[in-house]
């Protein structure tokens, strides 16, 4: 009878110590994702709010200033405020760096996949600018690019690659505490909702080139303050954007590309007309032309 009762006190004091245990997981779990980026408010649609560019890769086409590279982040941020669209790739040993290919040959001096590198083996490559010119610049690190972000106050709208999953970004995120100034980009409604269960506190930049699209996000379970919408890289018409409007919702248009190039031979006043048109974000391989057009200055 003794042993039975010390086995009854024992079992009761395991399950005690579970719960507990239990307890504490969710409320660290809860208070995580309980705690929304500020990014939620700083982006909402709101009427004669300035436009904002995004800087497509981190800066292209930049001499000497290589894409996905902390220095050509430091640079263009220097000139303009701005925030930066960058790509998030792994290492062979699990890092993760900045880069946009799943090959090393067309942006640093070395060769075959990223995938076969660890970071150490990474250090031995320069990254090299647009126009073929090599740097003294290396493949950053994530964190340390989150980091940098956080200590200039600075914005990054986060692509993720296939080598990667997105779980391990956001992790990464979490980790160095730079929910605040990172954005998520996806690229359709099953990506927008894995994202959005995964890390409901972030925002994200989600497809909406049409009506259609926009019809299933504003559907989705997913609450439309953690929505930015991508409009794509065409021009769509003013009630469309009117509509995205509506709802609270900033507009992103991929300038880069074919309407940067318009621009470049049109004159750069057309990023003046796409504004009135209801852009609020402009995704652009041209920066300092979209900021200077546009009247945008430190």
């Amino acid at each position: 009878m003794k042993n039975l009762y010390f086995l009854i006190l024992f079992a009761l004091i395991i399950s005690c110590k579970n719960t507990v245990k239990e307890t504490v997981v969710k409320t660290e779990v809860e208070e995580q994702t309980e705690k929304k980026s500020i990014l939620l408010d700083t982006f909402k649609y709101k009427p004669n709010a300035k436009p904002v560019i995004s800087v497509h890769r981190g800066g292209k086409s930049i001499k000497n200033y290589p894409e996905n590279c902390l220095e050509t982040l430091q640079y263009v941020h220097d000139s303009i405020p701005a925030i930066y669209e960058i790509d998030v790739a792994k290492t062979k040993d699990g890092k993760l760096v900045l880069l946009h290919d799943n090959t090393l040959e067309r942006t640093t001096t070395g060769t075959g996949k990223l995938t076969n590198y660890t970071y150490n083996e990474l250090k031995a490559f320069n990254l090299e600018d647009d126009f073929g010119n090599e740097t003294t610049f290396k493949i950053p690190l994530f964190s340390k690019v989150l980091n940098w972000a956080k200590t200039n106050n600075v914005v990054l709208t986060v692509d993720i690659k296939r080598s990667v999953a997105l779980e391990q970004v956001i992790d990464e995120i979490r980790k160095e505490q730079a929910e605040d100034v990172c954005v998520i980009i996806t690229y359709d409604l099953k990506q927008s909702q894995k994202a959005y269960n995964y890390a409901p506190e972030f925002l994200l930049s989600v497809s909406a080139r049409n009506e259609k699209e926009l019809d299933w996000l504003i559907h989705s379970n997913i609450p439309t303050e953690n929505m930015l919408a991508f409009t794509g890289t065409r021009l769509s018409a003013n009630e469309f954007y009117k509509k995205v409007h509506s709802y609270g919702i900033k507009t992103i248009l991929g300038t880069l590309g074919n309407l940067d190039n318009q621009a470049a031979a049109k004159g750069d006043k057309m990023y003046q007309e796409w504004r009135e048109k209801g852009i609020d974000i402009f995704a652009t391989d041209r920066p300092f032309a979209t900021a200077k057009a546009l009247n945008i200055t430190k």
